[in-house]
């Protein structure tokens, strides 16, 4: 049995997208906990310098992680949330 994709999912889906977007797009980093730093650290394994520096990832002193994402990202799911909104107020109802 197939699912259908409706109308008010590509909807809910877009809007999503586009408001992390423009949250990426306010917040310039985000510092995790050390909790969610230790797990993170047990899922990927120890990471060597060039690497956490390449992927936007700083130590901070207290041991938590600091996560930078590049600038583009934001616009990329404002634009994919755009797109996807748009779809889905161009659908019918029945699709």
């Amino acid at each position: 049995m197939r699912m259908m994709v409706k109308r008010q999912h590509l909807l809910l889906a877009g809007l999503l997208l586009f408001f992390a977007g423009i949250q990426f797009r306010v917040v310039e980093s985000f510092t995790l906990s050390e909790k969610s730093t230790r797990f993170i650290a047990t899922q990927l394994g120890a990471q060597p310098a060039a690497t956490a520096a390449a992927a936007g990832i700083w130590q901070a002193p207290t041991g938590r992680k600091i996560l930078a994402p590049p600038r583009w990202l934001g616009l990329a799911l404002m634009s994919a949330g755009s797109v996807l909104t748009l779809r889905s107020l161009s659908m019918r109802d029945g699709n």
